[in-house]
Parts: structure tokens; sequence; C-alpha cells
């Protein structure tokens, strides 16, 4: 295992590098080490061995120039390391540098020593090696021998060119016995004599029991009929046999002419060849002569390469010591600076707030103790720190939850200092007052645009609290307020606020409002509601009557009265009946409002509907054109076809009056838009109705869907109102904007969306289903 230990992922990767790291040096110096090892065993056998020199000088100095190369590499790969760290300012470069530095130093000098005075021995040695006076002896043994052997073989050439005169007369028939007679006299091992065309005549000695004897060639017999005779040494050439040290027996073969009688011109001439034996002695010394002065030259010829292999060697040695010297420095280097670098890295990781659990060396040395101490302390910080983050994740939990509350409440939630300033909202608060609260935190209630009086108004209301709440013991306060965010009418922008207020603990005050407007629109209608119902019942009655008496004193009157007083009469008794026909319209209108039946939901198309009611707009029945645009996608809703169709045609009606009104002031057609369009999110349908008037003011806006609140000269205002009053029923989400294009108010917009029916609702969730599974 490593001695550095990390807990968690990042230190086991860390300890797994650092082991493989080690594991690669290690393996590598050992490697280094053994080819060292390997080339100084080479060099002492190649040394005392020449053949094993010769046979392994090109890879002992390819393997020379391969470990140098490495090592040089490795020296340099180390030396770049340690410069790169020094460079980044990591801690503990400078104190691998210095250490490097005395190890390379220990290593290197005294290397260095040896190594001179290693070049010199062998430069020298090699050189005492070729001295000029062994040349020298070497030559003269060597010439020695040559003048010894070339005295015997003249000495042989005059005995048988002597011996040659006894074959002068002697006929080929007899010839065999003066030969044998000649080898005794010699004392030769083999005499043979030949005819000019090299056949065998007679033989004496050692070619009597070969079949074919080796002949003289061609040259020799031209040579000898020069020369009258020669002679040449054979054997000395030869290699010993194999498995003996021991060189076959040298002769000196002697070839001479057979002179004829000189009367006997025409006969082939003859040659007696005579072979003997040289001494063995002058053949040892003469062959060890000359091998010793073979080798002799071979390595002259090679003593540079010898001083070369040397020289490399001893380098390499040099290398080695160094390499070792530079690794031995970088491996305790980094023993001895690993438990400060461990410490230095956990007050860095401890300074940046990182309390995780540090290296640890283990050791039983005073630095290793000193991690572990430090390694406990980070563990008691991170300990002590993740009770406090639990306690203060336990605080933001809450503060969370009070604040997903607060975010979520329809309320309005505001603490307010004693002066009235700002201190924290909700967005319910801006919801409610209509005013972006968050943007005026720190500053004073009364100083936000638009509810300088309702500031007052709260603080007044706390100052008299705090006077009850002295006196009475009360533990809150509650007043209604009308709010008015416009400021263009007292009436048309109110926003009717109900307000809580509490005092905190210290002197903090807690204001809750909740905004009632709705209410309070629900309670007027239903308030109009039951006038519309009374006023239907008590003037109803009596409108039927006026007209059936009106409609009988002109039938009494018609034809007895003066032809101007008729015309008068005709004319009154016409006025009376069409304001008693408006009055019953008006009437059928209160009656239709207040007793607006429940409706009956049921699954309606939405786009057959619209298509049904834009008949009666057809053609010369719409004064103005009408574009229609239906969703084909549209699924049945869930609704009351008949309320439907009356909120479909109050809106269509409504559109054409603003869009015919606006053409008929500026001169150009005007537009009427419906369109249906299912939702993104496929679970609901809008109904959409445009127009091309003028749009609504601001004021009308907000009160747009009160009863009785019209910009029509002629109108009773119950038509947005009954609309609202069926989309309530429907639970339908209802929406009116102006059109704005290009800054300019283009028409009017109202935009209903209605739930999908059950059984549509069903469909479509198996249709995406369906989508979700192909996909």
């Amino acid at each position: 295992m490593s001695k550095d230990t990390q807990p968690g992922v990042g230190g086991s990767s860390a300890a797994s590098r650092t082991r493989a790291k080690r594991w690669a040096i290690g393996v590598g110096a050992f490697l280094v080490t053994a080819i060292g090892l390997v080339l100084m065993f080479l060099l002492a056998q190649s040394t005392n061995n020449r053949e094993l020199y010769e046979r392994n000088y090109a890879r002992l100095f390819g393997i020379n120039v391969v470990v140098a190369v490495a090592l040089s590499l490795v020296l340099a790969w180390v030396a770049f390391r340690l410069l790169r760290r020094l460079r980044q300012g990591k801690f503990g470069s400078r104190l691998l540098i210095k250490l490097a530095a005395i190890f390379a130093l220990v290593g290197v000098v005294p290397g260095a020593l040896v190594y001179v005075v290693s070049y010199q021995f062998v430069a020298r040695s090699i050189e005492s090696w070729f001295d000029v006076k062994v040349e020298g002896a070497l030559d003269a043994g060597l010439n020695l021998g040559r003048a010894t052997l070339d005295s015997l073989s003249d000495d042989l050439v005059s005995k048988v060119r002597s011996a040659s005169n006894q074959l002068a007369n002697v006929p080929d028939t007899s010839a065999g016995l003066v030969l044998e007679r000649i080898r005794d006299q010699l004392g030769a091992t083999d005499v043979v004599l030949w005819t000019s065309t090299g056949q065998l005549v007679a033989g004496a000695g050692a070619s009597r029991f070969q079949l074919n004897p080796e002949r003289p060639t061609p040259q020799q017999l031209r040579q000898v009929r020069a020369d009258r005779a020669i002679a040449h040494i054979e054997g000395l050439d030869e290699s010993p046999a194999p498995g003996t040290t021991v060189p076959p027996p040298a002769t000196v073969r002697a070839l001479a002419l057979v002179q004829r009688p000189g009367f006997d011109f025409g006969a082939e001439p003859r040659f007696l060849q005579v072979t003997q034996p040289l001494p063995p002695a002058v053949v040892a010394n003469a062959l060890a002569v000359q091998e010793a002065n073979r080798e002799y030259q071979e390595r002259a010829l090679a003593r540079e390469g010898l001083r070369r292999m040397y020289i490399g060697t001893l380098t390499l040695t040099l290398f080695l010591a160094v390499f070792g010297a530079v690794l031995l420095a970088v491996l305790f280097g980094t023993q001895l600076a690993r438990p400060l670098l461990v410490l230095a890295d956990g007050v860095r990781q401890v300074a940046g707030g990182d309390l995780r659990p540090t290296a640890v060396v283990q050791g039983r040395d005073e630095l290793g103790g000193l991690t572990r101490s430090f390694a406990v302390m980070t563990q008691q910080l991170a300990e002590a720190r993740a009770a406090v983050e639990k306690t203060l994740g336990e605080l933001d939990a809450a503060r969370a939850n009070l604040q997903t509350i607060l975010d979520n409440l329809t309320s309005g939630v505001m603490v307010l200092d004693p002066r009235g300033v700002v201190l924290s909202t909700n967005p319910g608060a801006t919801r409610v007052l209509r005013a972006p609260l968050a943007a005026y935190e720190g500053q004073r209630l009364v100083d936000v645009p638009g509810l300088a009086e309702f500031g007052q108004a709260v603080q007044q209301q706390f100052d008299e609290f705090e006077v009850e709440r002295l006196q009475h013991g009360l533990d809150h306060w509650q007043h209604a307020f009308e709010l008015h965010t416009s400021g263009e009418g007292l009436s048309q922008d109110a926003v009717n606020i109900v307000a809580r207020g509490a005092q905190l603990p210290g002197e903090a005050r807690l204001l809750v409002f909740d905004d009632i407007s709705e209410i309070v629109s629900a309670q007027r209608a239903q308030a109009w509601g039951e006038v519309a119902r009374r006023l239907a019942h008590e003037i109803k009655n009596p409108l039927t009557p006026i007209q059936l008496s009106a409609e009988r004193l002109e039938m009494k009157l018609s034809g007895k009265v003066a032809p101007a007083e008729e015309a008068v009469l005709t004319k009154s008794v016409r006025t009376i009946v069409d304001q008693v026909d408006a009055m019953k319209r008006l009437v059928n209108e209160f009656r239709d409002y207040a007793r607006l039946p429940a409706a009956d939901l049921k699954a309606v198309d939405l786009n057959a509907l619209v298509a049904d009611v834009l008949q009666l707009y057809a053609g010369e029945n719409a004064p103005i054109a009408l574009r229609c645009e239906l969703d084909e996608r549209c699924p049945p809703i869930r609704g009351d076809a008949q309320q439907i169709r009356q909120v479909i045609h109050n809106l269509l009606q409504n559109a054409q009056d603003a869009a015919e009104a606006a053409a008929h002031g500026s001169g150009r057609p005007g537009e009427v838009v419906i369109r249906t369009r299912l939702a993104d999110s496929g679970q609901r349908v809008r109904l959409t109705v445009q127009d091309s008037g003028p749009g609504f003011a601001e004021n009308i806006l907000k009160r747009a869907f009160e009863p009785y609140v019209t910009t029509k000269t002629k109108g009773t205002g119950l038509g947005l109102a009954v609309v609202k009053k069926i989309a309530d029923e429907h639970g339908a989400r209802i929406e009116l904007s102006n059109r704005v294009v290009d800054g300019a108010v283009a028409g009017a917009q109202v935009s209903l969306s209605f739930a999908l029916a059950g059984e549509a609702q069903g469909a479509l969730a198996h249709a995406k289903d369906s989508t979700s599974h192909v996909a």
C-alpha cells in the first residue's frame, strides 16, 4: 500500500496514481541498473576473450548508445519536471531541487574523477598493447620462418634437379626402381614421374596407393620448362581438423624437368615430382609466429574501436551513477517533502473552507504524527461545521417553508417599522396593491406612487392601535379601505381592501390585507339582480294596461275628430306604444339578468354553435364584414348550448356595434373576427371575438362586466354582465383587453377559455399516450 492515504474517491485515485508512478520509476531504475550491470559484465568478458568481443562489438555499441540516450532523456525529463514544479510555485520544489543537486554532486564528482583516471588508463593501456618493439619482433620472427622454409625448399629443388639426371636414359618401364632409390636418397614420402600431358609414368611412395593422385597443374609444368625446377610448400594455410588443435603436416613439393639425351629430340618430356615433409618443430614455430602476427594486426586495426568501446562503457557507467544519484535525490526528497506538502495542502484546503479529510502520512516520525494530528483537527472542524450547517439548514428550511407559504398566499403580507418603512413584502401584496412593492423596500409606504393615502391611513391605524393596545390589551386591529389605483375616479378605479395589523416582537409591525373587490362586485351583482327582479315585477304590470288604453282611445276617437287632432292622436298613441315596447324590452333584460337559469353543462361542439350563430349574421344581415377562423382540432367543451349561444350573440352584437361606429367615424370598412383555438396544453378551448372599433377606455376596462356600465348611447349595459355571469356558471376564464397595433388602439378583444368535456379529455389523454409510445 502507498504511504499516503486519502479518504474518498479523490484520495483513492491520487493514491493509485502515486503507486503507479512509484512502480514505473522503480521498474525503470531496475531495468537501467540491470542493463548497466550486463554491459559491465560483457565488457569484462570481452577484455579476456577476443572472439567474444569481436562477435558482440556491434551489439555492445548499439546497447551503449540506446542506454545513453535513454538515460539522457530520463535525466532531461526529471529536470523538466523539477523546473516546471518550480515555475508553478508548488510547495517543496526548491527543496527537491536542492536535494537533487546535493545527491547529484555526491554522485557526479567522484564519478567524474574515476572516469578521468579510467579514461587515461584505458587509453594508455591500449596503446601499450601495440608497442613498436613487439610489432618488430613479430615481423622478424615471421621473416625468419619464411627464410627457413625458403632454404628448405631451395635445398630440395637442388636435390631433385640432381636426381632427375638419373632418369635421363631410363625407359618408362624401368623408372619405378629408380624412383624408389631416389625416394630413399632424399628421404621423401612420395616420388612421381609425370608426362607433359599429366599422365602418371611411375611412382614410389604414397602415390602408388592412390587411384587418382594429384597432378601438377599446366601452369606449374610451364614454369618447370622455363625454370627447369620449382618447389612450393603445402599445408601451412590449412586449419586444424575439427575437434583437434594440431595442424595438418606441412610438406615441400618440388618439380623438375627430366632431361633427355641430346640425340632424342622427338621424345616426350617427363617431370620428376618429389614430396618431402617439413620438420614439425619448424612448421609449428612458423604457424605460431604467423598466427601471432595475424592476431596482432587484427587487434591493431580494431584498437580504435576497442578504445571507443571501453570509453563508451565508462561514460555509460558515469551516466548510470548520475542517474542513480538524481533518482535517489528525487525519491528521498519526495519522501522528506511529502509530509510538508500534505500539511501545506491541508492548510490551503482549510483556508479555502474545504474541511474534507486530508491525506495522512503513515510513519512513526514526528512529521507523520503532525499530519495525523492535523487530519484529526480537520475532522473535528468538519464535524463542527456540519452541525452548524445542519442547524442553518433547518432554519433555512423553516424560512423557505414560511416564504413559500407567504409567496402563495392570496393575501398581501407586509412588515413595516414604526416610521412606516417597508421592510419586506410578499408577491400577494404586489398583486393586491397593484404596485411593485419589492422595488420600494427600505422606503416609506407613503412614498410609493399611488399608495400615499393608503400608507397614511395604515400609519394612523397603527398609531391608534398602540394607544388602544396599552389601554385595552388589544392584539390586532382591522379596517376596510377603498384604494384608488389610477386616480381617474374615486368610484371607477377603486380596489376594496380589508387590512389587519399586529405588533411583531421588537418594534416591527405586521400588516395583512386582502382584496375583497370580487366579493364586493358579487354582492353588487346580487343587489342589482334583486333590484332588477323587483323593477321587472313592478314596472311590467302597468305597461300592458297603458298600451291597451292608448290603442282603445285611438280606436274610439278615430274618424270622430278633426284631421289635425286625429294626426296628433295617432302620433301620440304610436309614441305611447313604442315607449311601452321599449319599457317591456328593458324589463325583459332586467328579468333575464336577474333570473338567469343554472347552466345545464353537457358536451357541446363549440365550432358548430359558432357556425349556427353566424348564419344570422351572413349576407345582408351583417352590416360589418365578419371573418371566422375555427380550429378543427377543437374537441367538445363542457357547457350549456343555449347560454353559450347567448354569449356568442352578445359578443358579436357588441363587436359589430363598435366596428360600425368606428367605420362611420373614420370612413374605413370595419371588421369583426371570431375564432376558436385549442390551447397548447390541450386541456382548454379558447373563444375569441375581435373588433376594429375604438376600444375601451381604461376606467371602463376595469368595470366593463358590471351591470349598466356601457359606452353606447343606446343600451342597458347588461350584455357583458350577462356574458360574465354565464362564464362564471361554466367555470370559464374571461379576459377583456384592447388590441394595440403600432402603439395605437386598433379595437377590443374578448376571450373565453372553456374546459373540455370529460369524454374529450379522456380521448386527448389517450392520443397523447399513443403518440408518446410511438415516439
